[in-house]
Order: structure tokens, then C-alpha cells, then sequence
């Protein structure tokens, strides 16, 4: 249980000056591992479940990071970002 404890007070730090994107590929990715390694009772799921949560989370994330913001698409196809309509 100590150990635990303080292995979180290190992660948490780390966690608070990341990016939405880093924050959720990092929150996804462990959550993963926990249910795919719950789910299937093996290492191999656990390391899907991990890859798994850590792109969604990733996805999540940076759909976070500009809020207010959509990307639209000009004349010519170039894309760019503007605040919503």
C-alpha cells in the first residue's frame, strides 16, 4: 500500500502538466491495461486494452484542446481553423 501511494504522488505530478491529448492517451491507455487485463486474464490483453485506450484517449484528448474552434475547408480545399459558427 506505501508503495502505491507513493507511486502515485510521482505519476500525478507528471499527468497535471500534460496536454488534454497526453492526459487522455495516458488516463485511456491505463485503463485499458486494467480492463483488458481483467477482461482476458492475460499480459497479451492487458497490452491490447492498453493500445486501445490509449488511442481513443488520445482522440478524446485533443478534441479538448481547442475548444470553440472547427476546422473548415476554403475554395480550394485548403484546410484551416476558425472559431465555430
Amino acid at each position: 500500500m506505501k508503495k502505491s501511494v507513493i507511486a502515485m504522488a510521482m505519476i500525478l505530478p507528471l499527468i497535471a502538466s500534460c496536454t488534454a491529448t497526453e492526459r487522455g492517451a495516458s488516463i485511456g491507455a491505463g485503463s485499458g491495461a486494467i480492463i483488458g487485463g481483467i477482461a482476458t486474464n492475460s499480459w497479451g490483453g492487458a497490452a491490447v486494452g492498453a493500445v486501445g485506450g490509449g488511442v481513443i484517449g488520445a482522440l478524446i484528448g485533443q478534441s479538448q484542446e481547442r475548444r470553440g474552434y472547427c476546422i473548415y475547408r476554403g475554395r480550394h480545399g485548403q484546410r484551416y481553423e476558425a472559431r465555430c459558427r
